[in-house]
């Protein structure tokens, strides 16, 4: 069963974006409200856990919970390149009503996971091609090292321990090609937007978020040494940062990308 919040209906702000490649876009996610969740019968109930604290272990919204379970499925494999996603089969499997479903799917059309048909309905989308990849090791290459060179300059004790805890989470979660490799995708995904929140430069941020670089890049290979290499790698672009040392954050940033395109270049020549 998926534990809910009863939200506000809300229209997903879908705007396409031209900037680098043509499946980038940008979307919002839905507002959030009180925790319910639906009982085997459909009805709702308090979603109150009593053996957790309310306050300690937020629940994400429906629409979330519902947009991270598809996507964790296409990230590990589960479903796969032009795989039919059917509403009616996906809200009696998660025991949802279809709006969520719907919202969700809404939100992977618009990051380039999935497509919509209007005769078919939903399917997996295509992955990236070679030529896309290219293009899209481009922008990063231009961004990122500039984003890490203002975070080592302007980043907050806060942000750095935020840095810290994610730099953990994604060395707890290594060597699996399941649904931990669609989360080491999502906190990786976290890692480099913190970086880029550090900066302060908002024009980069909506730049590098547009682009939705991490669940394109870990749908072409789930082989274990893409996620421990770049563990490592993201210590060393940690280290520069904290040592507010601009010149190395940039260089650093700039070797990981570097790498992280070799590892995934190998998926086009399998």
């Amino acid at each position: 069963m998926i534990r809910i919040k009863r939200e506000a209906s809300v229209t997903d702000l879908i705007a396409n974006d031209r900037y680098a490649i043509r499946f980038a876009r940008f979307s919002l996610p839905s507002a959030e409200g009180h925790a319910m969740e639906l009982s085997p019968q459909g009805t709702p109930e308090a979603a109150v856990d009593p053996e957790l604290a309310p306050d300690d272990h937020p629940r994400a919204p429906i629409g979330e919970s519902v947009y991270e379970e598809l996507l964790g499925r296409v990230l590990s494999s589960e479903l796969g390149p032009d795989d039919r996603i059917t509403i009616d089969a996906l809200a009696r499997e998660l025991r949802v009503s279809q709006t969520p479903i719907r919202e969700a799917l809404h939100r992977l059309s618009a990051d380039g996971i999935v497509v919509r048909n209007h005769l078919s309905g939903y399917r997996v989308a295509p992955k990236m091609t070679r030529a896309q990849f290219e293009d899209l090791i481009v922008i990063r290459q231009l961004l990122e090292p500039a984003a890490a060179r203002r975070a080592a300059e302007e980043i907050t004790p806060e942000q750095l321990a935020s840095l810290d805890q994610l730099e953990q989470q994604m060395a707890s979660v290594l060597g699996d090609r399941g649904r931990s490799y669609a989360e080491f995708s999502r906190l990786d995904a976290e890692f480099h937007d913190q970086i880029a929140v550090a900066g302060v430069n908002t024009f980069i941020r909506e730049a590098l978020s547009r682009l939705h670089t991490h669940a394109h890049l870990f749908r072409l290979s789930n082989h274990a040494l893409i996620t421990s290499l770049a563990v490592d790698e993201h210590a060393r672009i940690l280290t520069a940062i904290r040592l507010r040392d601009p010149g190395d954050a940039a260089f650093a940033m700039r070797q990981h990308i570097d790498a992280s395109a070799v590892r995934f270049r190998k998926s086009f020549d399998d």
